[in-house]
């Protein structure tokens, strides 16, 4: 979602973090977690309510997708903060699905009798051995929003919008230690870690840019030099399995819902340094984004006029009831989009399958989860949905 002015305090994360560390998680399953904010809402003339009684409402799902993937068995329900406001990457599993890990991006205060969005600086840990409960709640960097594991489950990276860093926490044994913050001047968005492990991509929202960090065992660097500059106002990144190519959500001037094309960059990770190679136009106010496992399919969630911004009441040209999904295809270093699909009321989060088989989308203002199936290089609705006690703020799934 698209905030209506930066949140610019400072500060950092520092000392000992520490919770439960189980080991093996829910045989069998293929999870699916869903952040869910109660507390925003919109009416049809684009006024946003901040409604800070109902923060208490918010909510964690968690979903096994194994057994049917077109009816997923909920597990476990927990009551747990977060927010809309970010991108819909402030949730992460653990590799081995021991673990998950959600952040309260920002919270609700009363200020002279009105509501004001004010930074956070909560990480919520959920252990998912057999009943998944949440065990602690940690106090990392402000606004805490898209986040990323290593490969090995050793690290987890947390790009903190306000304070401008980016929290490093080791995850071993029964404990999770803060290694370090990575001071990187601007707000950060968005991280992903690339497959071998050695490299994690940061988005710059607000610069326009994306960023490279190396890891390198649990020291974590930064270069401002080796800024990649991309498509305009940038919200997600994510990486093909084989390291290739990365792709970044672009939202646009606005932020997106505002009836014009945004775009997606391509970046060539092979060479060095890394650059943009192509740009994909691809649609109305792109946010979430996934590569499929497979790495030949992309889908990107496309708020495409159904977000009712001040700017975009229901009355606006550019209004529509519903946002979509475009689907990308990836041949080699070529990217194209080859569809749409349409979704619910402002689709934030997209997560595939294991697989690669099924997309799963998060609609905020629909309070629903779409359940679209792969059928070769298409996507196609399949008609359900999962419904939700409240709007769908950030979605992540098994790897």
């Amino acid at each position: 979602m698209k905030m209506g002015g930066p949140l610019v305090p400072v500060g950092g994360a520092a000392g000992l973090l520490a919770f439960v560390l189980v080991s093996p998680g829910i045989v069998g399953a293929e999870l699916l977690i869903v952040a869910n904010d109660e507390k925003i809402s919109f009416t049809d003339e684009g006024t946003e309510l901040r409604m800070p009684e109902r923060a208490e409402r918010d909510t964690v799902c968690v979903y096994d997708i194994a057994s049917d993937p077109e009816a997923p068995s909920l597990v476990a329900t927990l009551s747990l903060q977060s927010s809309v406001y970010g991108p819909p990457t402030n949730v992460v599993l653990t590799p081995d699905e021991t673990l998950a890990f959600v952040t309260n991006p920002v919270r609700l205060e009363m200020e002279g009798g009105v509501p004001v969005v004010v930074p956070g600086d909560e990480l919520h840990v959920i252990d998912l051995e057999q009943t998944p409960r949440h065990v602690a709640t940690l106090t990392v960097g402000r606004q805490p929003s898209g986040m990323d594991v290593t490969p090995d489950g050793r690290l987890l990276l947390i790009a903190n919008r306000a304070d401008e860093t980016v929290s490093v926490l080791r995850i071993g044994g029964k404990a999770a230690t803060f290694v370090d913050t990575v001071q990187v001047g601007t707000p950060a968005a968005a991280v992903r870690v690339t497959p071998d492990g050695r490299r994690a991509l940061i988005v710059f929202k607000g610069d326009n840019k994306v960023g490279v960090l190396h890891i390198r065992g649990e020291t974590v660097t930064y270069d401002p030099g080796e800024d990649i500059n991309v498509g305009i106002s940038p919200d997600n990144v994510d990486v093909t399995p084989s390291g290739d190519l990365a792709l970044v959500a672009n939202s646009g001037v606005t932020g997106g819902n505002d009836g014009h094309a945004d775009s997606v960059s391509v970046i060539d990770l092979t060479v060095d340094p890394p650059r943009v190679i192509d740009v994909v136009g691809v649609g109305d106010g792109p946010e979430g984004l996934a590569i499929s496992p497979t790495g030949a399919l992309a889908v990107v969630a496309l708020i495409d006029g159904s977000q009712n911004a001040r700017a975009n009441p229901r009355t606006a040209w550019a209004a529509k009831k519903n946002g979509k999904v475009a689907v990308l295809e990836i041949r080699g270093k070529t990217v194209r989009k080859t569809g749409e699909v349409e979704v619910g009321g402002m689709p934030e989060g997209v997560v595939f399958s294991p697989d690669g088989r099924y997309v799963y989308v998060g609609n905020f203002l629909g309070r629903n989860l779409s359940i679209l199936r792969v059928e070769g290089e298409s996507v196609v609705d399949t008609g359900k949905t999962i419904d939700l006690d409240a709007g769908p703020a950030a979605m992540r799934g098994s790897r």
